[in-house]
């Protein structure tokens, strides 16, 4: 039902997407990611599959998270802690395939890093091999360094994540803004000395973000940080307002779900009435 039709990064005129007869698309690196501190300010967005991903590419955003916030947004669950590798590798692999250049970071779901780097890197040569990801991303400061630093040394580019941290936001203060200039500073040093290529900060005091977007030599991509971050990165379903519990700093540019709900209401009534299909 969905065309697999993509735009050569060029603009050129659209034509099939057939990786093995276009070897001139190159996805985005990690390094090109990372040389990008300091210069344009770059936008990221989740995405869940193929449709959305290409919708996401042809709208000229060119890193797409496979984030854990499936669990909340498309599965139905409370939080994000029951995710599964697998669940991530399902969906990573749909995105890969709907998408050309956009560099693809797969999230390390809870449970697939915590118990020893052999594990974690176990798990992230999954998301890299299995998924088609290009990196993954892991959260955890000055505790998770070890994890970020064994999976890099492996050769598989990580992006870091500090602030508030879902899968573990329960020990703490919940999804409050982080305030606690010290700890931050040096979660994000230890991040970056790790070997990480960026570093999400969610949730973090807009001043304090400003400070770690200066210091550190790697990009910072914000999400509820504010605006001194070089990337930000937002949920697809909360920028199309298909998800009913968008955070307060969310931005919703359309309302993706009303009009699905009405168009889908249109459909049962024509059915209802018997003016679909037309006679």
């Amino acid at each position: 039902m969905y065309s697999s039709v993509k735009k050569a990064p060029n603009g050129a005129d659209a034509r099939p997407y057939e990786p093995e007869k276009n070897p001139a698309i190159r996805r985005l690196t990690a390094g090109a990611i990372k040389r990008r501190k300091g210069k344009t300010r770059f936008p990221v967005a989740t995405a869940y599959d193929a449709p959305f991903g290409q919708f996401v590419e042809d709208a000229g955003i060119d890193v797409i998270l496979v984030g854990d916030s499936v669990g909340n947004v498309v599965l139905g669950y409370d939080e994000t802690t029951p995710v599964t590798i697998e669940q991530i590798v399902h969906h990573s692999q749909a995105v890969v395939r709907g998408t050309a250049r956009a560099h693809i970071i797969a999230d390390m779901p809870f449970g697939s890093y915590q118990v020893s780097n052999e594990d974690a890197i176990r798990s992230a040569i999954r998301f890299i091999k299995d998924g088609g990801a290009c990196s993954v991303k892991l959260e955890g400061g000055v505790y998770e360094a070890d994890r970020v630093r064994a999976i890099a040394r492996s050769g598989i580019p990580v992006v870091g994540h500090i602030g508030v941290t879902p899968q573990t936001a329960g020990l703490g203060p919940g999804f409050k803004m982080r305030t606690h200039r010290d700890r931050l500073i040096d979660d994000a040093r230890a991040i970056e000395s790790a070997g990480a290529y960026a570093i999400v900060l969610e949730v973090v005091d807009h001043e304090i973000s400003r400070e770690i977007t200066e210091m550190l030599s790697i990009p910072t991509i914000g999400i509820g940080s504010g605006p001194h971050c070089d990337s930000q990165v937002l949920v697809l379903h909360d920028i199309l307002g298909m998800y009913s519990h968008s955070p307060s700093f969310a931005k919703r540019y359309a309302e993706v779900g009303r009009l699905a709900t009405e168009a889908l209401g249109a459909y049962a009534r024509d059915v209802r009435e018997g003016t679909f299909p037309p006679q």
